[in-house]
């Protein structure tokens, strides 16, 4: 993380001791990682849109190639 904001929010009580405990860390550290699993949830639902609609060209035999040193 390279900045921070120092955020003041109403949360619910149970579901941030809930999560607190699945998580087994402090509350900046639990809303970090629910903050993370949002943005990733979402870049899956747009990789999810693309579904079909990106054409690629891949030579398998090229890529099972390894380097040789």
């Amino acid at each position: 993380m390279n900045k921070t904001r120092r955020v003041t929010a109403n949360l619910p009580v149970e579901l941030l001791e809930d999560a607190r405990k699945v998580t087994g860390t402090g509350i900046t550290e639990t809303l970090v990682a629910g903050l993370t699993l949002v943005k990733r949830t979402a870049a899956a639902r747009k990789a999810a849109r693309l579904r079909g609609r990106l054409h690629l060209e891949i030579d398998l035999e090229a890529s099972r190639e390894r380097a040789r040193g």
